[in-house]
């Protein structure tokens, strides 16, 4: 991609060297260190699903179960795996057995450690060789039925009624749109399990559980074959349950998922190292299965100043990005994040938005931004909300953005009927047809606004990330840095999660708790 902002190659190779210093301290700090939603995943790898007789989540029940043995440093892997070669049982029927109170894997002679190593690694293999499988179906659906000309519509559902967010989802789908998300009911990112099942109930939004996202796949693949186009899903995969929501998803062949520490820590103040553990294992999931992730600097525009914070939204955007690199997960399935919500009342705050919007689109090149609408300022004037939604609109097919999340008239009012959602896809898709080659036709002043406020933001970013390097991610959370909210390293839910790994831990997931060699 041609610099239409004349950007400072050795400024920008001077971020991304300290960005991916950052990334390594991370990896560094939280190695040798898991996390009970990470051990639920290794559960669930292995094939672990279901409820016990009292509709606790077996992976749950399995994991509890271990810890009142003090046995998670050991690994559930490994308890499990030695239950399998006493008792010549499944994972599966371990962790059955284990929730009916039918078994204690205490009360077991250890064996030894090469035939629980085979009976993991086979248990591991046959769930991976699923969810491949699974991934290779939606990869060549896609391929066959093709999709539309990016950028991609990226319309929310949030109904609280998974079979009501189908019909939506489909409503949608016939109205142009590209990706469907379902926003999961609020404050599901605090609860340390995931619900089983259906769900036909939620506060702004819908669980994520399994059975959800089977029930909207099924419908979205059905409607892609009838029509021809090809039709994303995607959900949230942040919380206390990240790394199991990533193996949900890869199970369903979900296509993207919202998948950003940052963002449970500065709003759910969950605590740091356990959110950045449970990152790392969700993200290498995500990877691994062709997922796209999107990261959440958006957020950080809602608590602070748009203009203020667009260096700190700059710092983050390389830090996240090494942070998924890190992961394993390659640039085309990394969605940075970004967003348009500088005040309407703010002079040239047009010019503001589009220098930020090509600023990211030049940083990271490869990478499929995801641009999120104008929410902040938006108080119930519907006819204001459509207008700045079609000069977002307007900037995101100027820039070359790739995700957009589509604007709603009724934003900030109530959770958006179907056809609120049909005038936002309208909207979108008049400016997208009416400017499709505007990016090719736009060239900047060299010393004008974009170009000046552009490298503004850049050197800016450059000194914060200097600065992180110096002090380190955690206490840059402290301090503020992002979002002008606080968090402390011992603070915040699901500290108590987390524990360190004995020599002898045992985990199929590989690299999973390891710091790797970096990128």
């Amino acid at each position: 991609m041609r610099s239409k902002l004349a950007l400072d190659a050795g400024l920008v190779r001077s971020c991304r060297a300290a960005a991916a210093r950052v990334a390594a301290q991370v990896a560094e700090a939280t190695a040798g260190r898991s996390s009970v939603a990470v051990e639920r995943t290794v559960a669930r790898m292995l094939g672990v699903d279901g409820v016990d007789p009292h509709d606790v989540p077996l992976p749950n029940a399995l994991v509890d179960h271990v810890a009142e043995l003090d046995g998670l440093p050991r690994g559930v892997a490994a308890w499990v795996g030695n239950a399998m070669v006493a008792t010549e049982r499944t994972a599966a029927e371990v962790a059955a057995a284990v929730g009916a109170g039918e078994l204690s894997l205490g009360e077991l002679p250890w064996a030894e450690r090469e035939p629980i190593e085979r009976a993991i690694a086979d248990a591991h293999a046959a769930t991976i060789a699923a969810m491949r499988a699974r991934c290779a179906e939606r990869d060549a659906l896609r391929e066959r039925l093709g999709e539309q000309a990016r950028p991609h519509r990226y319309v929310l559902t949030a109904t609280g009624n998974v079979y009501e967010d189908r019909d939506h989802a489909l409503a949608v789908a016939e109205a142009g749109g590209d990706i469907i998300a379902v926003i999961r009911s609020t404050a599901q990112s605090l609860l340390d399990f995931v619900p089983f099942g259906p769900t036909t109930e939620g506060y702004g939004g819908t669980f994520a559980t399994q059975a959800n996202f089977r029930i909207m796949r099924e419908a979205l693949d059905e409607w892609s074959r009838a029509n021809g186009r090809y039709v994303r899903l995607s959900s949230f995969c942040s919380g206390l349950c990240m790394p199991e929501i990533a193996a949900m998803g890869a199970a369903e062949g979900l296509d993207n998922m919202v998948n950003d520490a940052l963002y449970g820590i500065l709003y759910r103040d969950l605590n740091i190292q356990r959110t950045m553990i449970d990152q790392r294992v969700s993200r290498a999931v995500n990877g691994r299965f062709g997922i796209v992730i999107n990261t959440g600097e958006d957020n950080y525009l809602r608590t602070a100043d748009a203009i203020d914070a667009a260096p700190s939204v700059v710092a983050s955007q390389f830090i996240n990005y090494f942070l998924a690199r890190d992961c394993g997960v390659p640039d085309a399935q990394i969605a940075i994040g970004n967003s348009f919500e500088i005040a309407p009342s703010v002079e040239n705050g047009l010019l503001y938005e589009w220098a930020h919007a090509q600023l990211t689109r030049e940083l990271f090149p490869e990478c499929p931004v995801k641009y999120m609408p104008p929410t902040k300022h938006m108080d119930g004037n519907l006819f204001m909300t459509h207008a700045c939604d079609t000069l977002f609109n307007l900037i995101t097919v100027a820039t070359d953005q790739e995700i957009q999340t589509i604007g709603i008239p009724t934003e900030g009012i109530f959770t958006p009927h179907i056809h609120d959602r049909v005038l936002g896809m309208e909207c979108s898709n008049y400016v997208f047809t009416a400017a499709r080659s505007l990016a090719d036709e736009i060239e900047f002043k060299p010393d004008g606004f974009i170009v000046r406020r552009a490298h503004e933001v850049l050197r800016e970013a450059h000194a914060m990330l200097e600065e992180i390097v110096e002090i380190g991610l955690f206490a840059a959370l402290e301090r503020a840095t992002f979002g002008d909210v606080s968090r402390t390293l011992e603070g915040g839910r699901g500290a108590d999660g987390i524990f360190d790994v004995a020599s002898d831990y045992l985990n199929p997931l590989a690299g999973a708790v390891e710091a790797p060699a970096g990128v």
